[in-house]
Formats: C-alpha cells, structure tokens, sequence
C-alpha cells in the first residue's frame, strides 16, 4: 500500500525512541512485522559537525525494511545541511522525518522538538526545504492545547508537502503523563485522509485497530512495543508460544551484543524484562533481578528459568 510516499507492507510502524531504536532494535521489529522504523532522533548540527557518536545513529542494514531517518533543529538551513549529509552517508533510508513533537526542556530550550510548534512558518520552511532533496517527507508533532490550532497546523505543513504527519494525543507541557487523546488525531483523520499516522498509549491490539477504525493511514507504537513486542504480530494473527518468544528475544540479545556491544544489549534487554516480567508470580524479585543484571549471560538466564509467561 502507498503510505506518506512509501510503498509499505502494512499500516504498523515503530516509532522513533530516544536511545532505543537502535538498529538492533530496528530489525528485531522489522522481522516482527512492522512495515516502517525510525532512528532515534538525530542533530543536524552534529551531522554538520561530523561528530561520530551522530554518524553512529545512521548505521542500517539489509535486515531492516524502510526506514525514516528522524531529524531535528531549529533552523531550515541547518535541517536540510543535516539532510544532504544524511543522503551522503546513510545506506539505506527511504524518507525524511522532522521531529516537532519532543517536549523535553533540553530539545525545546533550543528551539527544536515541539518548540516548533509555535512556530508554524518555520515548520513549512523546514518542509519544503527538506522536499528539494528529493526524499518523502514525513513530520512528527504533537497536540496543541486548541484542537483548532492542531488542525491548523497540520494543514501548513501538509501544504508545504509532508507526505505523512502522526499526531501524538499528548501537549508538549504533558510530556508522558495522562493520557493520549484520540479525538484530535479522528479529526485530523477525517479532515486530511490518508495523512493522518496516530502515535500515543499504543499498548494492545484494541489500540491499533481503534486508531485505524478512524481512518488513520498508520499507527506508530513507542513504548507499548517494549510492554509487547509481539503485538504487531498478535494483530497480524500470530500468537507465538512461550518458546518462541523466549527464543526470539533471546536471538536479539545475541545480535544487539553483535552490533552494539554487551553492555547496550543488556540495556535493551532490561528494557524488554522489565515489562515482560511485570505482571508475573514473583515478578518483583524476578524484575529486581533482571534490573541488577550485569551480564547478558544473567539476564537470559532470569528470562529462560523464570517463571515466565509472555
């Protein structure tokens, strides 16, 4: 189906999370049916400046399927300089995204993120200039406190030709808290079909098919995947055994320890246990343990001999 530019295998994507979605993690999802992956949110600035640990967020593989490369500034120039080195040095990527929707202190006192919000000119100038490169472009914001204001929004930088914008139901000043709304992202729906992707409080089946049952042309799931990681398959049809799970997470152990090294994979690994053991007998000692874990061998070990039913 043709998606924000892209033609993609289904409407489930994952969203672009901060230190998380790695390429390990990118291509774990990608073989678990998600249909498009974002990098972690990346400086312009840093691409500019040719800082490495920058350039290591644009490292991508054959395993992956399309992927948007997330980007964020505060200013258009900067932004499309970002973008031409992007071009330059990342193999494999298949659109642009502009984030407008990061609401913490240390983005927007910068002016990036949602900061942009305010901002609405800057946000069609950072379209359009993204646009001349010749690469889908999609955008990331999040509700503004007047319905009609998000709305007004959506439509300038839909002008300024965004292939995709997903909503997240949250403002800026709510940050994580409370919770999404998804009357706003209905709306956006009904009033810019097949544009609309929705982000926020995905954590089940009954998320992904409410927010489609609204016309959304996509669903990103953020943290909800780590609740989850076999969602996209659930609403896919696919329930896996207890084995294939454990297997499962236990082969992207393995390869993020290939990848990343073995301390980011028992990171990612945490984050993983730390839900996956969250309504289990004994799952206090059980997540106490996996948190304390100082090895990949320990925390497989906790997941393989655990009582454990994910």
């Amino acid at each position: 189906m043709r998606i924000g530019g892209l033609d993609l295998a289904g409407k489930i994507f994952l969203a672009p999370l901060a230190g998380i979605t790695t390429l390990p993690v990118r291509e774990f999802f990608t073989e678990h049916g998600a249909s498009l992956t974002h990098t972690e949110m990346i400086s312009c600035a840093g691409l500019i400046r040719d800082n490495a640990k920058t350039f290591d967020m644009l490292e991508s593989s054959e395993h992956e399927g399309p992927l948007v490369v997330q980007l964020f500034a505060n200013d258009s120039g900067v932004l499309v300089s970002g973008g031409e080195v992007v071009r330059e040095r990342c193999k494999k990527f298949s659109a642009f995204g502009i984030n407008m929707a990061c609401p913490m202190p240390k983005i927007t006192k910068n002016g990036c993120g949602s900061a942009i919000l305010r901002k609405p000119g800057l946000a069609a100038e950072m379209v359009k200039g993204l646009k001349t490169l010749g690469v889908p472009v999609w955008v990331k914001m999040r509700r503004l406190e007047d319905d009609e204001d998000t709305l007004r929004f959506a439509d300038v930088i839909i002008s300024a030709g965004a292939d995709n914008v997903c909503i997240h139901g949250r403002t800026p000043s709510q940050r994580y808290e409370g919770i999404a709304d998804r009357s706003i992202i209905s709306q956006s729906s009904r009033e810019f079909p097949g544009m609309i992707s929705a982000s926020g409080d995905v954590r089940e089946v009954k998320d992904i098919e409410e927010y489609l049952s609204m016309g959304c042309a996509g669903v990103m799931i953020a943290r909800g995947a780590f609740s989850n990681p076999f969602m996209i398959e659930e609403y896919c049809g696919r329930i896996r055994s207890r084995d294939e799970k454990i297997s499962e997470l236990l082969n992207f152990a393995h390869r993020a320890y290939e990848i990343s090294g073995e301390h980011k994979a028992v990171v990612l690994m945490k984050r993983f246990a730390g839900s996956i053991l969250r309504n289990e007998r004994g799952s206090a000692e059980l997540r106490q343990k996996a948190m304390m874990s100082g090895s990949l061998e320990e925390i497989t070990e906790i997941l393989k001999k655990g009582n454990v039913t994910i």
